[in-house]
């Protein structure tokens, strides 16, 4: 491994996501996987059923 990635890799570790971040990380990751097995998936289709969640839970994001 270079220092360069090991370097990286360090600054990584003290990387703390904000809620907003990782509701988009958590997209992305469902937007990704959904596409894999249905191509008329798209992002607005992700994000209109993570709103549906979350207004059936009662959370914001």
């Amino acid at each position: 491994m270079s220092d360069e990635l090991k370097i990286l890799l360090e600054k990584a570790k003290n990387v703390r996501m904000t809620r907003e971040e990782r509701e988009e990380q958590r997209r992305s990751f469902a937007y990704g996987n959904s596409k894999i097995e249905n191509d008329r998936i798209t992002r607005e289709t992700i994000d209109r059923e993570a709103e549906s969640l979350a207004a059936e839970d009662g959370s914001q994001n």
